[in-house]
C-alpha cells in the first residue's frame, strides 16, 4: 500500500529561501519569489519500499507511486511509462561506444512522448486537489498529452501554443476536441500569456500552479533506467533541454534512488543538450557562467524552443554538481542525428532526439563520455511528430511500372538469383 499524503508529502518548500508551504495548488515562494517543488518523507517512503516492491508493481510509471506526489491511487494516465531501454549496438559501433543504450519515449502511451508521464501525475494531482479544468502553454508534446488525458479524464481542457508549430502536433491537439489557442509569438510570449489567465481563472495549468506536482512525473525516466539496467546507475546520460526541468528530475530521481538505498553508489554525470538556435542554458555553461541570458528561438527543435527556460539555472547547477558537460548542435546536425539514430537502431525520433544524438556524438567526440562508459541518450519524443524536419533529408521512392523486368534492371539485381 503507498503511504498516504500526510505521511509520504511533507508539502512544498522553495528552493530558494527554503521556506514550506502545505501541498496545495502553488508554485512561487510569497516571501522570495523562488519556485517551489515536493517535499518527501523519506524515513516514511524507506520503510516501505524496496526493489522487490517496485517490481511487484503495474507495468507502467505508477510502480514508483511511493516517489510521486499523489494522495491515493492514479486516476489518469494509468498505461504511461516503462517504456524500452534499447540496447543501442548499431549506433554503439557507429559513435564508438561499448555500452550505449537509448531510453525510447517515442513509444510512450497514449501520445508518444515523455510528456505522457508528467501530464499522468500533473492531472492525476489536479483531480484530487478539486479541478475539473485543465490548461497549459506548450511547444507542441505537452498540448497533445494534456488534450488527450483530459479527454481520457473527462476534463474541460484549455491549450495554449505558439502559431508556428509543426502541422503534426497540431492535429495532435485537435482531435482531442480541447481549445485550442495559438498564439502570435513564442513560446515565451504563450506562457506569459497563461501565467496571466493562471491568476485569472480557477483552472489546473500543468506548467504554472501544478507545476511543483507536474514536473515530479519526469523522475520516472531514471528511475525505469536504474530498474532496467538491473538497478545500476549509468556512468552518462544525456537528456535534450528546453525548460531545464527534465535534466534536474532525472538528477533528482537518481539522487532519491541512492538516498533510498535502492542503488549502491552514484556516480552518473548527467549532460544537457539543446540546439544552437535556441541554447540559453549550454551557452552560460561554455561560458563558464552559473547564470544564463535569455535569447529568441530560431530552430528547427520547436519542442526545445524555450528562450527563458524557467530551471535553466537549477539545470547549471545539477550538471555541476555531478561532473556532467553541455553542448549544442545546428539545425543541420538535429537531422543528421535523426537520420543516424532511424538508420542504425530503427527508432525514428522527433527533433528533440537529434538534438539528443547529436550531442552525444560531440560529447563522445570530446573524450566526454568513453567507450566502455554505461551510457545512455533520452530520446523523448516521436519522429512523426516533425516530418517537416527531414522531408528535404530523405529523398523520393523509386518509381518503376509494375514489370519484373524493369525492377530488376532498375535494380541491377540477377534474374535467376534466388
Amino acid at each position: 500500500m503507498a503511504p498516504t499524503t500526510t505521511d509520504k508529502i511533507k508539502g512544498l518548500i522553495c528552493r530558494e529561501c527554503g521556506k514550506t508551504y502545505p501541498p496545495v495548488s502553488l508554485h512561487v515562494c510569497d516571501m522570495c519569489f523562488g519556485p517551489l517543488e515536493v517535499q518527501y518523507n523519506y524515513e516514511a517512503i524507506k520503510s516501505r519500499i524496496s526493489r522487490k516492491t517496485i517490481e511487484a508493481g503495474p507495468k507502467s510509471l505508477w510502480r514508483y507511486i511511493d516517489l510521486l506526489p499523489i494522495q491515493g491511487e492514479p486516476t489518469v494516465g494509468l498505461y504511461a511509462g516503462l517504456t524500452p531501454l534499447i540496447r543501442a549496438k548499431n549506433l554503439g559501433d557507429e559513435l564508438g561506444l561499448d555500452k550505449l543504450y537509448i531510453k525510447n519515449d517515442t513509444v510512450n502511451h497514449p501520445t508518444l512522448s515523455f510528456k505522457d508521464r508528467v501530464v499522468s501525475v500533473a492531472l492525476t494531482r489536479a483531480l484530487e486537489l478539486g479541478y475539473d479544468t485543465v490548461a497549459c502553454a506548450s511547444t507542441g508534446n505537452l498540448a497533445n498529452s494534456v488534450a488527450a488525458h483530459a479527454a481520457a479524464a473527462k476534463m474541460q481542457c484549455y491549450v495554449f501554443i505558439p502559431h508556428d508549430l509543426e502541422a503534426s502536433k497540431v492535429l495532435g491537439n485537435l482531435v482531442y476536441r480541447p481549445n485550442v489557442v495559438e498564439v502570435e509569438g513564442n513560446y515565451d510570449d504563450v506562457n506569459r500569456l497563461c501565467s496571466e489567465i493562471a491568476g485569472e481563472r480557477k483552472w489546473a495549468f500543468v506548467n504554472v500552479n501544478i507545476r511543483p506536482y507536474y514536473a515530479e512525473g519526469s523522475k520516472t525516466l531514471a528511475y525505469e533506467v536504474v530498474e532496467q539496467l538491473g538497478w545500476i546507475a549509468p556512468d552518462q546520460i544525456v537528456i535534450p533541454m528546453a525548460s531545464g526541468s527534465l535534466l534536474t528530475k532525472i538528477w533528482k530521481g537518481l539522487n532519491e534512488f541512492h538516498k533510498l538505498g535502492l542503488i549502491d553508489g552514484l556516480t552518473t554525470k548527467v549532460h544537457g543538450a539543446q540546439a544552437e538556435g535556441c541554447s540559453p542554458i549550454s551557452a552560460a555553461y561554455k561560458q563558464g557562467r552559473d547564470f544564463f541570458k535569455p535569447v529568441k528561438p530560431n530552430t528547427i527543435a520547436k519542442s526545445l524552443a524555450i528562450g527563458n527556460p524557467a530551471d535553466g539555472y537549477y539545470a547549471l547547477k545539477a550538471t555541476a554538481e555531478s561532473g556532467g558537460a553541455m553542448d549544442s548542435v545546428t539545425d543541420e546536425e538535429i537531422v543528421e542525428g535523426m537520420m543516424l539514430l532511424a538508420q542504425t537502431e530503427g527508432v525514428f525520433a522527433e527533433t528533440a532526439g537529434g538534438v539528443t544524438i547529436g550531442v552525444l556524438k560531440k560529447l563522445v567526440k570530446q573524450g566526454v563520455i568513453k567507450r566502455t562508459d554505461t551510457t545512455v541518450a533520452l530520446i523523448t519524443g516521436n519522429g512523426l511528430k516533425t516530418q517537416e524536419a527531414v522531408m528535404h533529408a530523405v529523398g523520393r521512392p523509386t518509381r518503376i511500372s509494375p514489370s519484373l523486368a524493369q525492377f530488376l534492371k532498375t535494380f541491377n539485381l540477377d534474374k535467376h538469383e534466388r
